[in-house]
C-alpha cells in the first residue's frame, strides 16, 4: 500500500511517500480502505516536534526520541471496511465509516487496522468521505468543551479562532444550543464565519475583543492566543473560559482561578469515544451542522498540505484524498 511517513522531525519536506505492506486485522479489528484523511495543526506540531518546554521530555518519550515512533501521521479518516477480524460484531465488510485515531495516528495511508471498540462509527449518510473525515477530531473537541462550558440558550459566547476546523464546528454547536455567538477571525474569513451562524464577527487584525468593553458568559479560545487576564475581565460573573490549546502557565492559573472565583477555566482536552461519533452523525444527518473544507490535496502532496496548514490561515479543514488504483 501507499503511505506517507515521517522518518524524522523537521519541516514538511521530511514527509515521504513510500510503499508498505498492507496490514492484516486481528480478531477484534477491521481493515479500513481509507478514502480521505485530514491535515491538522496538531499533525504539523508532531511532525516538527513543537512542544512546550515543560512537556518536551514526556512528549519525546511518547512520540519518539530521534523521530516519530509511529511514522504514519494523521488523526482522523473516513473510508470503507474491506475486511473484519473473526471477533468483530459491530461492523461488516462494506460499511462506510469515519474514525478518530488520535495519537495512535496512521491516517496518511491507503489502509489502516482499527479496533472495533475504538472511536469508530458508520459515517453520516449525507456526507461524502472527504467531509466525514473532517468530523471526528474537531467535532469531538467541540462537543467536549461546549459540554464543559455548560452553555445555555440566550448566553453570549465568544469563539477565538472561529474559522478553523474546530472553531467552525463550535460556532454551529453553540448556535444549536441557542447561544448568541461572536466569532473572532481574520478579515478574509469574516463572511464564512457569518455564513455558518455567527451573530457577530470580530476581525482580530483590527480589534482586540478584550478591549471592546463587551462581556461574555463563555469565551472559548480554540487557538490559544487570547490574553489570560484580559479574557477573564471580559467574562461575566459565573463565566467560563475554555482553552483548547493551553500552556502550562495557563493550566496552573486556570486551576487557581476556578478555585478562587466564580469564573471557571477548562483546559483538559477530549479523549473521545464511540458515542461521541454517533451523536455527531445524528446531528449531521439532521442537517444541524456542516463541515467547512478549504482545500484538497492528493496523498502524494501531503508535504504541500502541511506547508499550507502551517501558514495558520486555513478556513475550516484541509483534506487528503486517497485514490486506490
Amino acid at each position: 500500500m501507499k503511505a506517507v511517513i515521517c522518518p524524522k522531525y523537521g519541516p514538511p519536506e521530511v514527509l515521504k511517500l513510500v510503499d508498505m505492506e498492507k496490514p492484516n486485522p486481528k480478531g477484534n479489528e477491521v481493515l479500513i480502505r481509507i478514502c480521505a484523511a485530514t491535515v491538522t495543526a496538531g499533525d504539523c506540531e508532531i511532525r516538527r516536534f513543537e512542544m512546550p518546554t515543560w512537556l518536551w521530555l514526556l512528549a519525546r518519550i511518547r512520540f519518539g526520541i530521534r523521530g516519530p515512533r509511529k511514522k504514519i501521521l494523521g488523526q482522523e479518516l473516513a473510508g470503507e471496511i474491506e475486511e473484519t477480524g473473526k471477533d468483530v460484531k459491530r461492523f461488516k465488510r462494506g460499511d462506510q465509516v469515519f474514525a478518530r485515531t488520535g495519537f495512535d495516528l496512521g491516517a496518511y495511508a491507503e489502509y489502516i487496522c482499527l479496533s472495533e471498540k475504538g472511536v469508530l462509527a458508520k459515517k453520516p449518510t449525507n456526507m461524502a468521505y472527504e467531509e466525514a473525515a473532517a468530523v471526528p477530531l474537531g467535532g469531538i473537541e467541540a462537543l467536549h468543551f461546549l459540554v464543559k462550558g455548560n452553555i445555555h440558550s440566550g448566553e453570549k459566547v465568544l469563539i477565538n479562532g472561529a474559522s478553523g476546523s474546530i472553531g467552525t464546528l463550535v460556532v454551529q454547536f453553540a448556535k444549536y444550543l441557542g447561544a448568541e455567538v461572536t466569532g473572532v477571525c481574520s478579515s478574509r474569513n469574516l463572511a464564512m464565519v457569518r455564513s455558518i451562524g455567527a451573530d457577530h464577527v470580530i476581525d482580530y487584525t483590527q480589534k482586540n475583543f478584550t478591549k471592546s468593553g463587551e462581556t461574555y458568559d463563555v469565551i472559548f479560545d480554540v487557538v490559544g492566543k487570547s490574553h489570560y487576564s484580559n479574557s477573564l475581565k471580559s467574562l461575566n460573573e459565573n463565566g467560563r473560559y475554555l482553552l483548547a490549546n493551553p500552556g502550562l502557565k495557563q493550566m496552573v492559573r486556570g486551576r487557581w482561578t476556578s478555585l478562587r472565583s466564580s469564573k471557571k477555566v477548562t483546559t483538559r482536552t477530549a479523549t473521545g469515544k464511540y458515542e461521541d461519533l454517533i451523536f455527531l452523525k445524528e446531528l449531521i444527518e439532521a442537517g444541524t451542522i456542516k463541515v467547512m473544507i478549504d482545500r484538497y490535496y492528493p496523498l502524494e502532496k501531503t508535504s504541500e498540505a502541511h506547508e499550507y496548514v502551517e501558514r495558520g490561515h486555513k478556513r475550516g479543514n484541509v483534506i487528503l484524498t486517497i485514490e486506490h488504483k
